[in-house]
């Protein structure tokens, strides 16, 4: 029973991202062009190259309407699935350009933050924010918030990536859902990759 629930949930998130992604160009675009802010595609990419040719595995943490977490190993991911929803926080695609603000900050440790805000009246950019923590100019912190709205449907999600050493260690999904006539749906999904 447990599996099902937690097999449920995964799948829930996942057509959620499918859902959610309209426009998106996920991970079998092209590139048209130099990134103009920071690469999540680019980095996705090669994290799901890595991760597969490894035959990473993952212990995920899954829990639905603020229920108690369900844990379970996953030893054989298809991990273009399993971070397909991250792929939502690219904003460099073409109808973004200049919809966003850098804020660059240094931190303590040689850190560098460096947060892309979107703009006021950018009605087709649903990433929120966007902000990338880097020690030497590799990603070690990744957080982004997207929001959607229309008169059917609204959500937010709350996204984090966590790298040590140019390889994924840890994700996370917080997330809202609404649906007219419906109750929010409250989820968090996350991963310990191994």
């Amino acid at each position: 029973m447990r599996k099902r629930s937690v097999a449920l949930a995964a799948a829930m998130l996942a057509g959620l991202s499918v859902l959610t992604a309209c426009g998106d160009a996920g991970p079998s675009a092209p590139a048209a062009r130099r990134p103009l802010y920071f690469d999540v595609k680019g980095l996705l990419d090669k994290q799901i190259a890595q991760l597969a040719q490894r035959r990473a595995a993952v212990t995920k943490r899954v829990s639905l309407r603020n229920q108690a977490a369900e844990i379970v190993r996953v030893p054989a991911v298809k991990w273009s699935d399993e971070l397909q929803i991250f792929f939502q926080a690219d904003i460099n695609k073409a109808a973004l350009r200049g919809a966003y603000a850098v804020d660059s900050v240094a931190l303590p440790g040689g850190l560098l933050r460096r947060t892309y805000t979107r703009l006021p009246g950018q009605p087709n950019a649903p990433v929120a924010r966007l902000t990338v923590v880097q020690q030497n100019g590799a990603p070690v912190d990744i957080t982004a918030t997207i929001n959607q709205d229309n008169p059917l449907f609204s959500a937010q999600k709350q996204l984090q990536l966590q790298l040590s050493n140019g390889q994924l260690r840890a994700y996370k999904v917080l997330g809202t859902q609404k649906l007219v006539l419906f109750d929010t749906l409250r989820y968090m999904a996350a991963g310990r990759v191994e």
